[in-house]
């Protein structure tokens, strides 16, 4: 084989590694895409509003919780809402406010009193 049959051989493997590092790049890149994609078509969004009541996951029980401990502490106060997802909360039994992740916290439903419970009585059917 020739010097220059060499050097052009040289130079065609060359352009096909940059070819496929450039497939690969693509191919990452749309995966990655795809994968985004997915990720946040499955993003709850969560809407709260200022004096909603909310609790806030506690990440600091994963070592050693209790086997029926609740993981969520509160009721806490929606003090103010910020852009992307931020959420200053107001705890009424320290009096303070605290900034959180969105993603940390749920509404908070209050239990039913009883005067709201209606009663409804069946009467008794006859089977024919």
């Amino acid at each position: 084989m020739s010097l220059d049959g060499a050097g052009v051989l040289r130079k065609l493997q060359l352009s096909e590694l940059e070819e496929a590092r450039r497939e690969a790049f693509n191919s990452a890149l749309t995966y990655k895409e795809k994968n985004k994609d997915w990720h946040d078509r499955r993003i709850l969004r969560k809407d709260f509003k200022e004096g909603d009541k909310v609790l806030l996951y506690t990440s600091h029980l994963r070592l050693f919780p209790g086997k029926l401990k609740s993981r969520w502490t509160g009721p806490y106060i929606v003090h103010k809402v910020h852009p992307h997802g931020a959420i200053e909360l107001h705890d009424p039994l320290i009096l303070k406010t605290f900034k959180v992740n969105g993603q940390w916290v749920k509404k908070y439903h209050e239990e039913f009193s009883p005067e709201t419970v209606e009663e409804d009585t069946l009467e008794e059917l006859e089977i024919t």
